[in-house]
């Protein structure tokens, strides 16, 4: 297929939940859909998915895999590959490859999601998504009665240890250099049994491929079956950058604790005809509500895409009738789906 050729309804820049629950809908609206996925998705690392309604505990490449295979029954086109800018021509806009390829969009539905940049302490970054770990209500009923270890590395430390402790009944909160906490919190420590432990935690200790234990920096080993940290969530937001959309930073008293790109609650942003679903949007989305909100942009996307295709049409049925302007119209508003008499043999 040549460049020209290679025109989408809509583009949608990254393969997960988000990007293929709107590109299902968008394929399920006759729309011509193309699904560009990195390949590198951010719960790559656990070993189930949870909190998804018929969906409990489905590993998350079969997750994957079920959304690509449905997405492509209706016709939507899904490739591998990585997006390293846009451009917005008056038609629409052209998607830039990194192999330098492009192809052309009506509409764009960006879901690059996030990267979670984790503290950086010895062992750590190996356990992500096994005994490291942040939301529990992705993980809590996994480790609920084992010693849960919180890593303060934000002003989140407080409510992360008193959220764990719904799960267990021994959680040890590591100050960790964090300025230290005043008496309410340490009134509130105690009523539920949270233990404090100063010292800056040094090294994760493993035996047998099991976490086991955190090491301070004087070389104190605390009991630890697991260890939940705050990561700093960055939006992978190359893309929309490229379009001139500036992350929002997302704060926690004073310390900035992620960023995100701002959009309306059915995920349009500041440029016209630009969405995003997903972690790029809500850095505390989980699954299940990430694909909810590629849902609800993609039936925006295609009502946007309607009103569109209805003012062409009133234009073209006032202009003066020629055969162009008939196919002009036609090639517009019916694409591949339009019908006509096959040649007779």
């Amino acid at each position: 297929m040549s460049e020209k050729d290679q025109r989408y309804d809509v583009v949608v820049i990254g393969g997960g939940a988000a990007g293929l629950s709107g590109a299902l809908a968008l394929a399920r609206a006759r729309r011509s859909v193309l699904v560009i996925d990195a390949g590198s998705p951010r719960n790559a690392p656990a070993s189930h998915v949870h909190n998804y309604l018929g969906r409990e505990g489905t590993p998350p490449s079969e997750l994957l895999a079920a959304g690509r295979a449905e997405a492509a029954d209706y016709g939507a086109e899904i490739v591998r590959g990585h997006v390293v800018s846009a451009e917005k021509p008056a038609d629409g806009f052209r998607v830039v490859r990194e192999d330098g390829s492009t192809v052309h969009a009506r509409r764009l539905l960006v879901t690059t999601g996030i990267v979670d940049e984790l503290p950086q302490v010895e062992g750590l970054a190996e356990r992500w998504g096994r005994e490291v770990l942040h939301c529990p209500y992705c993980h809590g009923w996994e480790v609920r009665d084992a010693t849960v270890g919180i890593l303060a590395t934000s002003p989140m430390a407080v409510h992360h240890a008193l959220l764990w402790r719904q799960w267990t009944d021994d959680v040890v909160l590591f100050r960790h250099g964090q300025p230290d906490f005043g008496d309410e919190e340490y009134e509130r420590f105690a009523a539920r049994g949270i233990s404090v432990v100063d010292g800056e935690v040094a090294a994760l200790e493993v035996t047998g491929d099991r976490m086991t234990g955190v090491r301070l920096a004087g070389g104190t080993v605390i009991p630890c079956e697991a260890l939940v940290v705050q990561p700093r969530f960055t939006a992978r937001s190359a893309v929309l950058e490229s379009l001139g959309l500036v992350p929002t930073e997302l704060t926690m008293g004073d310390q900035v604790i992620g960023t995100y790109i701002a959009a309306d609650p059915a995920g349009a942003t500041d440029v016209p005809g630009v969405w995003v679903a997903g972690n790029v949007a809500n850095l505390m989305e989980q699954v299940v509500g990430a694909a909810a909100a590629g849902l609800k942009a993609a039936s925006t996307i295609n009502m946007d895409l309607v009103t569109e295709d209805t003012a062409r049409a009133v234009d073209a049925r006032r202009a003066p009738f020629s055969a162009e302007a008939e196919r002009q119209v036609t090639e517009r508003v019916l694409g591949d789906r339009r019908h006509g008499l096959q040649e007779m043999k």
